[in-house]
């Protein structure tokens, strides 16, 4: 049992890594960074096609 006490105490190295939620925060910003970007690709993709298909439009009209 003093092992253990020893591995994951509270002074151990273990211990303080299983109580830091530095790291957390850092994935939650990570993904919240990562839906932002996947949004704005999808509405850039669907602006760049309406965008192209009123350019062909007025192309062809001219």
């Amino acid at each position: 049992m003093r092992v253990f006490q020893q591995i994951i105490g509270r002074d151990a190295v273990l211990g303080r890594l299983l109580r830091d939620e530095g790291g957390a925060t850092a994935i939650e910003y990570g993904l919240i960074a990562a839906l932002i970007a996947v949004a704005a690709i999808a509405a850039f993709r669907l602006v760049g096609t309406n965008l192209s298909s009123i350019f062909n439009t007025v192309a062809t009209d001219l």
